[in-house]
Order: C-alpha cells, then sequence, then structure tokens
C-alpha cells in the first residue's frame, strides 16, 4: 500500500468485512502463503491468489455449475478450476462485497483458454447483471487473477 501512497490509517472494512480506502478509491487485498497482493482503481476491482493444488478438482462441485462443460474436457484441469474459483469467482464475490452471493447459483465464467489470460465473468444476483473482464497469470505454483467491470457490457 505504500508504494502506491497509502498507509494503513487510509485503509478501514465495512460490516461485511470489505475493505475500503478514506479517499474512495477502490482496493482488493489477497494473500496465500508467500504472496500478497494488492489492487486500487477507480472501478470496483476483486483480486484474489490460489495455490495450485489437486484438491481443486474434489471440491469443484460446490463451485462450479456450467462451467464443468468446457473445463472437465481437459486433460489437466487444475489451472482452469483454479481461475474459475481462486480467480474469478473470489474476485467477485470480494468486488461485489455481499453476503448471499454463491459461487455457483450466481456467478459465471465463459469459458477461455490458459495461453490468453483472460475470460468474462458474470454476477447475476437480487435483479443484477454485471459483467466483468478477468485478468489471470501463473505465478510459480499459485494462480492470481484481477476482476474489473467489462466496459463492452
Amino acid at each position: 500500500m505504500r508504494e502506491a501512497g497509502y498507509t494503513d490509517q487510509n485503509l478501514y472494512y465495512n460490516v461485511d468485512g470489505k475493505p475500503h480506502l478514506d479517499d474512495g478509491m477502490n482496493i482488493s487485498i489477497t494473500h496465500s502463503y508467500e504472496f500478497t497482493a494488492i489492487i486500487i482503481s477507480n472501478e470496483p476491482v476483486g483480486i484474489d491468489i490460489e495455490k495450485l493444488r489437486d484438491k481443486i478438482k474434489r471440491i469443484a462441485p460446490k463451485f462450479i455449475g456450467y462451467e464443468e462443460e468446457f473445463v472437465t474436457e481437459l486433460e489437466d484441469a487444475i489451472e482452469p478450476l483454479t481461475v474459475i474459483w481462486g480467480g474469478a469467482k473470489e474476485s467477485m464475490y470480494k468486488l461485489y462485497g455481499t453476503k448471499g452471493l454463491g459461487f455457483k447459483a450466481h456467478c459465471y465464467v465463459e469459458p477461455f483458454e490458459m495461453d490468453l489470460n483472460h475470460t468474462i465473468s458474470r454476477i447475476v444476483y437480487n435483479g443484477d447483471n454485471f459483467k466483468y473482464d478477468v485478468y489471470f497469470q501463473r505465478l510459480e505454483n499459485f494462480m492470481m487473477a484481477y476482476i474489473l467491470p467489462a466496459h463492452n457490457a
């Protein structure tokens, strides 16, 4: 945060635990093992980083719905599943910041190719229908993703 010109005193959390900056800029924070990342923008943002693990295959039914159709065809689904869960859907949850939002029921990720490092996601919840650009990249044995509102919605 210091590199972006902020101190801990500029950061506060709302009742749902979502971080905010006192100047109105949007912030999202993530960490996993030795990695920590933040994203600051004048638009709503979300960021997440997750370790790539086999466990993702076992827990996938809890967070994927229609995405199963394009992920299960892949020989190695660990990276794309991590993009869907740990990247896109966790980031959407952080950005939206409202209790009750379900990964499987309300958050959707369009089919994507890993080498493009980009996909589109949507939140359809409580009458809202928001579209987001998801940007992701592998960092060592981790997958990091961040989302911003799509401007071609």
